[in-house]
């Protein structure tokens, strides 16, 4: 990989060509192995299965190592020294691992976050055309004929309908009785 970079810097032209030579290789790692590892320690370390394992091993390193009881190979006497030396390596690699957990599920977090801002700005555009449809669908539906404006309608023409037969009846006996005289 590191071979096809020197080459890449090399066809550039707007990079200058590095004249040393590395005498010992940097090490590579994938950052995303890293991290994923980081976060399975992590969430190990957090879980109480970690917090009893580590007060089984103190319990025993501490049982062990006390002066009372038969006499054994004590590797680390009273003050602990080597005990607290291995609790505080442990802690110094935990907490690294455990930021860089938290600083992935921040950003992954932050991705979601946005994610839900568009889905949030896509479904109020999506409300704000709908409400504008409604709107014009309310307007021109107070513009048709409504089924109870067109029987009323009806009934006020059959109402006349039906006054001008009485009277158109009612004035042609009186023509029919003038007719005969």
């Amino acid at each position: 990989m590191a071979r096809s970079e020197d080459r890449d810097r090399r066809s550039r032209l707007d990079a200058p060509i590095d004249t040393r030579r590395q005498l010992v290789r940097r090490p590579s790692y994938d950052p995303d192995m890293f991290g994923q590892l980081s976060e399975r320690i992590a969430r190990f370390i957090g879980t109480g299965s970690f917090l009893v394992y580590m007060t089984i091993v103190i319990i025993v390193w501490v049982l062990w190592n006390v002066p009372i009881g038969p006499d054994r190979a004590r590797f680390d006497e009273y003050p602990f020294i080597f005990l607290t030396l291995m609790l505080s390596l442990q802690a110094s690699y935990a907490a690294p691992l455990i930021l860089l957990a938290q600083n992935r599920q921040e950003a992954r977090d932050r991705v979601n976050l946005d994610q839900d801002r568009e889905a949030n700005a896509r479904a109020h555009a999506d409300m704000d055309y709908l409400a504008r449809e409604v709107a014009s669908l309310r307007m021109a539906i107070g513009e048709v004929a409504t089924r109870d404006y067109l029987r009323s309608e009806l009934r006020a023409l059959l109402g006349d309908l039906e006054g001008r037969r009485t009277d158109g009846s009612g004035s042609g006996e009186a023509r029919a009785d003038t007719a005969g005289a």
